[in-house]
């Protein structure tokens, strides 16, 4: 996984945190307990090139905080062996210059306990299971945004903070933005899982009124086992974003990106992942 080091943080506190070797970049991995879940995961932190150089010490970054982040930055830690390659991707549009510097922060999922901190209503087809993703705002906002925010150079406001992820990563990051409005400026909703509690998610964005700045939506063609479900799975998707643009007005705000042939997969998340930073955080 890489070295264990002390490295001092951003209000002068030292704290230990492991440096992942198989990543492009400064990837540091931090193990946080949660009050609110009670439970311990780590948070992998991707700081930006030339995040350390004393030109930039008086420098804050935005942040982009995105679910499953075992999944983010190497194939190693990914459940399925696949990465989305947010460290090479972002470095190249840093170098490039098509996005300022950012902070990515990967929020890894606890295995067993995903699919109810990812649930933010009681699931129709798990009557037994006790969803707990209401919950997800507070863990986000008072445990890991406050923890982001001691230990690094994190720049404040909606404008500078970014929330994603994908299938239910993407349903309580989408869950999350509606249920504490204006916090987040710039949403990433990749194949959000819309189908979850009787499409749910769907009725209670018609409601809305405060939308974050930016949002990506994507998805494929071929999201699901059968070409009737994948339609029905674009459908959601294309129902969301009219609902959205209703709602925002702008074009300028919303991205919707349905790729033809494209699967539910890490792989398939990752050949979108360029557009998506460079929608949300380029200039």
């Amino acid at each position: 996984m890489g070295k264990i080091q002390k490295t001092k943080g951003n209000t002068g506190a030292v704290s230990e945190v492991i440096r992942a070797s198989g990543a492009v970049g400064d990837l540091r991995l931090h193990e946080i307990r949660s009050r609110v879940f009670q439970n311990t995961r780590f948070l992998r932190v991707w700081l930006p090139p030339g995040y350390d150089d004393a030109e930039n010490a008086a420098r804050h970054y935005p942040v982009l905080y995105l679910n499953d982040g075992q999944n983010l930055f190497e194939s190693s830690s990914s459940f399925t062996g696949v990465e989305w390659g947010a460290d090479e991707t972002a470095d190249r549009l840093i170098r490039e210059g098509a996005i300022a510097p950012i902070i990515i922060v990967g929020m890894d999922n606890t295995g067993k306990d995903r699919l109810r901190e990812y649930m933010p209503h009681r699931p129709m087809h798990h009557m037994m299971l006790r969803a707990q993703g209401r919950s997800y705002p507070d863990f986000l906002m008072k445990e890991v945004m406050p923890f982001v925010e001691r230990t690094y150079r994190a720049a404040r406001g909606p404008e500078n903070t970014g929330l994603g992820g994908s299938s239910l990563g993407a349903l309580i990051a989408l869950y999350t933005a509606i249920a504490r409005p204006g916090v987040i400026g710039r949403l990433l909703l990749e194949s959000p899982s819309l189908w979850a509690s009787n499409r749910q998610a769907i009725k209670e964005s018609r409601i809305v009124r405060i939308w974050p700045e930016r949002i990506f939506l994507a998805a494929g063609t071929a999201e699901a086992g059968s070409a009737e479900r994948s339609r029905t799975a674009v459908d959601d998707v294309r129902e969301l974003a009219a609902i959205i643009r209703r709602a925002v007005l702008s074009e300028r705000r919303l991205r919707l990106v349905i790729r033809d042939g494209a699967g539910h997969s890490e792989s398939a998340w990752a050949l979108r992942f360029p557009e998506a930073l460079q929608f949300l955080f380029g200039e």
